[in-house]
C-alpha cells in the first residue's frame, strides 16, 4: 500500500520530529552543562518541579515518556549529586517519592533562566499562533500514536 499525500507528509513530519529531539538533546547539553546537568537530568527534574509535588520513578517516566530504569538511573545519579533526594511512599513502601533539594531548585533556576535566553531567541521571526498550531498538531499526533499503541 503506498501512503496518501497526508501520510507523506506526516512521515516528513515524524522524520524531522526526530532530528529535533536530536537537536534539542545536544543544545539542552550545552545550556545544562554549566551547573552540571544534562537534557537527560534536566528532563526528570522538570518533571517534578512541573508537577508541584513528589513523583515516584514510574510516574516521572509515564509523564516524560521514558523508560523506567533509565528514569531510575538518573534519579539515582541525581540522588548522588544532592539534586534530588527520596522520601518515603506512604501508597507504596517499595517506589519512594523524588523530590527536588533546595540545591536542586537553585540548579533549576539557572537552567530555567539560561533557556528562557535561549528560546526567546528562538522565536524571532515566529508567531504564537504558529507555535500553538504546531504544538497542537503534534500533541495530536502523540494522541494517535499512544492510542495505537495500546491497541497492539
Amino acid at each position: 500500500m503506498a501512503r496518501s499525500q497526508e501520510g507523506e507528509a506526516l512521515t516528513a513530519l515524524i522524520l524531522e520530529t526526530f532530528r529535533l529531539n536530536g537537536a534539542l538533546l545536544a543544545a539542552g547539553n550545552r545550556l545544562t552543562k554549566s551547573v552540571g546537568m544534562t537534557s537527560a537530568r534536566w528532563q526528570v527534574m522538570g518533571a517534578v518541579v512541573g508537577s508541584k509535588h513528589s513523583l515516584t520513578v514510574a510516574q516521572i517516566a509515564r509523564r516524560m515518556g521514558l523508560a523506567r530504569q533509565g528514569v531510575q538511573r538518573i534519579v539515582n545519579d541525581l540522588t548522588g549529586l544532592g539534586l534530588v533526594v527520596l522520601e518515603e511512599n506512604i501508597d507504596h513502601k517499595r517506589s519512594p517519592l523524588v523530590s527536588v533539594t533546595q540545591e536542586g531548585a537553585k540548579v533549576m533556576e539557572s537552567v530555567d533562566e539560561a533557556q528562557a535566553d535561549w528560546v526567546n531567541g528562538l522565536c524571532d521571526g515566529l508567531t504564537q499562533v504558529q507555535i500553538v498550531g504546531a504544538l497542537e498538531l503534534m500533541e495530536t499526533v502523540r494522541d494517535r500514536v499512544e492510542k495505537t499503541a495500546g491497541e497492539e
